[in-house]
């Protein structure tokens, strides 16, 4: 995400319908330390979830990616009240179409480990505003960009505390904050 909160695909792509779209290729230096948290969460993964858009664009391109070759067999998610159960990607493992909020809510009370939300900024919003978000798992780029989907809620809500959990910076700017939600 951006400094000001704006979260993108890194190369751009559809839904990013302002000017500065794909800034994470275009504008940033590679780092691979900063990455490296892709691998952490990874280790902590026992399911993936996603809205429907992410889902659409990540599944029939992370399903024959090398570089993805350990989520393929992962449990995945799908919160969509649009997706139809035949659209979902063969060969890309087990996946579930939950349909509500409280499909998600049940699903979290069951005896399952942690499960990552990849992409899906409205997803995320939803199911921060339902108190169904433990902990956020952040890359803060170091640039201003204005306008984008945000992952956070603009609407005056009742606060929520977090507590920092692990923190790192980077030689090209960019911060980890891994953050538990605080209840």
């Amino acid at each position: 995400m951006s400094l000001d909160g704006v979260v993108d695909s890194p190369g751009g792509g559809p839904g990013e319908d302002h000017r500065s779209g794909g800034w994470v290729v275009k504008d940033i230096e590679f780092s691979p330390e900063a990455f490296s948290l892709k691998g952490e969460e990874l280790a902590d993964t026992t399911a993936l979830m996603f809205g429907r858009r992410s889902y659409e664009a990540f599944a029939p391109t992370w399903r024959d990616s090398e570089d993805h070759a350990p989520y393929r067999d992962l449990p995945k998610y799908v919160v969509s009240t649009g997706l139809a159960e035949d659209a979902l990607v063969d060969g890309w493992g087990p996946t579930t179409v939950l349909r509500s909020t409280d499909d998600v809510a049940a699903l979290k009370r069951g005896e399952g480990g942690a499960i990552f939300i990849h992409g899906s900024a409205e997803l995320a919003r939803r199911l921060s505003e339902a108190g169904l978000i433990d902990r956020y798992h952040l890359l803060v780029f170091p640039v201003l960009l204005g306008a984008g989907k945000s992952l956070f809620d603009q609407a005056d809500r009742d606060k929520q505390l977090l507590r920092l959990r692990d923190s790192a910076t980077y030689p090209n700017g960019i911060v980890k904050l891994i953050y538990d939600v605080t209840r």
